[in-house]
């Protein structure tokens, strides 16, 4: 007798409640392997494959190609063999044992006991599910036990945090997350990985506030537009432009924010660019040069590469800093964000720059890549406007914002010249600081721009 198990759409570590099915990577009667993509799916942010956590032969698949899912719902039931007679994984725990938290695979062996739910699969039949006595099947109320022992499962939010620790040879087991009730986030696998000397250096603190898997709208699956009006086009919110309105509307709802503003001559800085690329080598972006900027600003006004903590009615303040840009693409404003900025060269950022921007184009940034900022540039100066007052990317407590650098009139050494003017706007979270610190990180920021030796002050 098989065991049909049930694996639902996991929220991916976004927050996000819903996700659109793109490819299917496996059809009903494949063999599928533990923790094997089986779908690719499109978020707000980016393009994920979905790894399933269980092993045996694919007997339904919920949803067409374009079919958007509620986080919760499900999307494919897998039928485990209890005797490996093809290849089919043993029982339910040959799972991987990395449990997706509401999702996940089941605890050691126990007396089984059988319960029928009638749930449509391919061709109208009904799938009967064969759950263990003693714990809460994941087809029947979606969830898993969180207890983690030596030889049990391990709380996981996210397959994409599963996948990095195989990956990498790491043992779940031996974590301790910094998630609610011992969650495991991809901030904790990060950091033991450096801790083991393996990939790039990252901090539990990267995600000030760990997500956890939001119960799907009941109305999500039905909703559907008002009847447009004589005259009205109705466009839903949904997708990206829907992730972006709900962020920014939670930052002007959340955050005390105060913008202010200077104008600064850049002609020493772009004469230092042009000069910095004349020498050879790679080409070195503007982008890199105010991102180099910023993280020395931020070395010197660290108060701003923070976050507010609103439950404990404290302010975190990160040792490092995680540089998110903003991007605009076909799909949508996106903020991708570049690990360790504060550690990078000029060639190391442009570069990455240049990644992540394309990445972005493409719709191929992870949530990784699109996750975990403490601090925003935001270039709306190819944009051909003066200034702006940014909405601070939540929860992040700052953003600075540059226009565009063009000729104007300006008094240089006491005479009137026409030089290459930019403005710099500073938004900010007058939680975390006061105007004082505002102003003197803006100013210092200015000067760096108007004199790039200022800099080397700081290297």
């Amino acid at each position: 007798m098989a065991q049909v198990l049930e694996f639902k759409l996991p929220d991916l570590g976004e927050g996000l409640t819903e996700a659109e099915i793109v490819r299917w990577l496996v059809e009903v009667g494949d063999v599928v392997a533990i923790d094997q993509p089986v779908v690719e799916v499109e978020t707000a942010k980016a393009m994920v494959e979905v790894p399933c956590p269980y092993g045996g032969v694919v007997t339904a698949r919920f949803g067409e190609e374009g079919t958007e899912l509620p986080v919760g719902a499900p999307l494919i039931t897998v039928a485990v063999g209890e005797r490996p007679a093809s290849g089919v994984a043993d029982t339910a725990s040959e799972g991987s044992g990395n449990v997706l938290v509401g999702y996940g695979t089941s605890e050691a062996p126990a007396r089984r006991r059988r319960v029928r739910q009638e749930r449509p699969v391919s061709g109208g039949s009904a799938t009967a599910v064969t759950t263990r006595e003693g714990e809460p099947p994941a087809s029947v109320n979606g969830q898993a036990g969180r207890a983690g022992t030596d030889d049990g499962p391990v709380p996981v939010i996210s397959p994409l945090v599963r996948r990095l620790a195989r990956q990498n040879g790491l043992d779940l087991r031996e974590l301790t997350g910094s998630g609610p009730e011992g969650l495991i986030l991809r901030a904790d696998v990060e950091y033991a990985l450096r801790a083991a000397g393996q990939g790039a250096p990252a901090s539990p603190a990267a995600e000030p506030h760990p997500r956890v898997p939001q119960a799907p709208s009941p109305a999500l699956a039905s909703r559907s537009s008002a009847p447009a009006a004589p005259g009205e086009i109705r466009t839903p919110l949904k997708g990206i432009r829907g992730a972006v309105a709900d962020k920014l509307a939670r930052s002007r709802r959340e955050i005390p924010d105060a913008t202010c503003w200077v104008d600064a001559d850049a002609t020493e800085l772009m004469r230092a660019r042009a000069a910095m690329n004349a020498a050879g080598g790679p080409k070195i972006s503007l982008l890199a040069l105010l991102a180099r900027i910023c993280t020395a600003a931020l070395a010197r006004f660290p108060e701003l590469n923070s976050t507010v903590d609103a439950e404990a009615r404290e302010v975190v303040r990160f040792d490092h800093v995680h540089l998110g840009f903003a991007a605009q693409t076909d799909r949508g404003l996106v903020v991708p964000v570049v690990r360790d900025a504060h550690a990078r060269d000029a060639e190391s950022l442009t570069a990455e720059f240049a990644r992540l921007t394309e990445a972005g184009r493409t719709g191929t940034l992870t949530p990784g890549e699109l996750t975990g900022g403490t601090f925003t540039l935001n270039n709306y100066g190819v944009f051909g406007v003066d200034g702006s007052t940014p909405i601070i990317n939540h929860p992040e407590a700052a953003m600075l914002g540059v226009g565009r650098i063009v000729p104007k009139p300006w008094v240089h050494e006491g005479e009137l010249a026409v030089r290459q003017v930019v403005q710099l706007s500073l938004t900010f979270d007058h939680r975390v600081c006061d105007g004082g610190v505002a102003g003197g990180f803006l100013r210092y920021v200015a000067d760096c721009v108007e004199q790039p030796a200022v800099l080397l002050r700081t290297l």
